[in-house]
């Protein structure tokens, strides 16, 4: 079988850890046997990120800009135990946090449903996908640590030297303060964002946030995206039979948990961050959730949502078997396989794409598995996989279908 031609390189971002151990696996199982593969590396393991100063991230995002698709591996974002570990010279900013603001980006995360691995939550019938904004918040914070009495102050210098000032807080003792920010214009991006994703699921769209404590900043939020709505948006989704509405948080996280499913739920940055680890756990395994990024300009990047699964990667490192679930990472390559074959007119790499997502799910659907689906699944004895047998099944599984095809 000849291999399928790229024609414009994939911006491939290498990870760390367990992740990083299998997206090698991946690539060289059920991907360089089939496809001549052209990518642009670079690699945001956390070493050597410290080693370049963190400006292979950087470049990374700027090449994801030029070539308009990227694929990356989890990665680290150190706390101060990780800084010892890896004698870091500083606490980098998450690599996460730092693309995503160069992109503009919302991160769209959504379940990947198989048989024989059902939601705990009874009701959910289809999968819910996250609709998180990608920019600023805590990710782009700034943080003081208070040393002893004094008074903190926001404080906004116009461009004409006028002075804003609101008192934060009046310190008797040690404390922190954090100072984050958002932009009206990546709002209005993340709103637009989510109104067109709708229209293309023909799904409807909330929207929520906590607006009645944070009246400016989270206001802002809920302001844009009505006023967006009303001046754009209602008639096209009234066409489509779909709904928009906006309320609080925790009213939508009610209302979440007796839903059947099937909607688009938007959250502003942090918040879509910790709501898509519960779905994706809820309706199944954190590495069973698609990720995808999706910027102005045409511009996609893929990710596994998870993280760097540590533990399994420090029982590698002593030489015992791992059984680590692979799914997420194997459909970040296939969505970014997908999305480069749609944009330069290669329906080869589109069909690649689509054979290798139903080889996986057709390899758990026939019973073979690794550890954490084998603990969870209703399909009858089930066989455990370690992480490399997994893969190779897969593989199995993709040539049979491409073969057929």
């Amino acid at each position: 079988m000849s291999k399928i031609a790229m024609r414009t390189p994939l911006v491939e971002m290498d990870g760390d850890e367990m992740t990083r151990i299998m997206w090698q696996m991946i690539k060289d199982d059920l991907i360089l046997p089939f496809v001549d593969l052209k990518t642009e590396y670079y690699d945001l393991g956390l070493r050597h990120r410290d080693e370049t100063d963190d400006r292979v991230t950087v470049e990374s995002a700027e090449a994801t800009k030029r070539l308009g698709v990227a694929v990356k591996c989890a990665t680290i974002t150190a706390n101060a135990a990780r800084q010892e570990e890896y004698g870091l010279k500083k606490l980098w900013k998450s690599p996460n946090g730092t693309i995503r603001a160069m992109l503009d980006g919302t991160c769209f995360r959504a379940p990947i449903p198989v048989k024989g691995i059902e939601p705990v939550v009874r009701t959910w019938k289809r999968p819910i996908t996250i609709a998180r904004h990608a920019y600023g918040d805590v990710y782009r914070n700034a943080e003081i640590r208070v040393p002893g009495a004094g008074k903190a102050e926001l404080v906004f210098t116009a461009a004409d030297g006028t002075e804003t000032r609101e008192t934060i807080h009046e310190f008797s003792g040690p404390g922190v303060i954090q100072g984050i920010h958002n932009l009206d214009d990546s709002i209005a991006t993340f709103a637009r964002s989510c109104f067109e994703f709708a229209l293309e699921k023909r799904q409807d769209l909330w929207f929520a946030t906590k607006d009645t404590i944070s009246k400016t900043y989270d206001g802002r939020f809920k302001a844009i995206f009505q006023q967006m709505y009303d001046a754009e948006y209602r008639p096209r989704f009234e066409a489509a039979g779909i709904t928009y509405f906006y309320t609080l948080i925790d009213d939508a996280v009610a209302r979440v948990m007796r839903s059947e499913g099937g909607f688009i739920w938007a959250c502003k940055n942090y918040d879509g961050d910790v709501m898509s680890d519960m779905l994706s756990s809820a309706f199944g395994s954190l590495a069973m959730m698609t990720s995808v990024l999706v910027c102005p300009n045409n511009v996609y990047e893929y990710e596994a949502a998870h993280g760097t699964v540590q533990r399994h990667y420090y029982k590698h490192l002593r030489g015992e078997e791992t059984s680590t679930n692979s799914v997420a990472t194997i459909f970040a390559w296939s969505g970014a396989l997908r999305k480069r074959g749609e944009l330069d007119g290669l329906p080869e790499l589109v069909r690649f794409a689509d054979a290798l997502e139903h080889a996986t799910i057709a390899t758990i659907e026939s019973g073979r598995m690794t550890g954490d689906l084998a603990r969870i699944t209703t399909l009858p004895n089930p066989v455990k996989l370690n992480t490399e047998e997994f893969i190779l099944a897969i593989a199995d599984e993709l040539r049979g279908e491409l073969a057929s095809a």
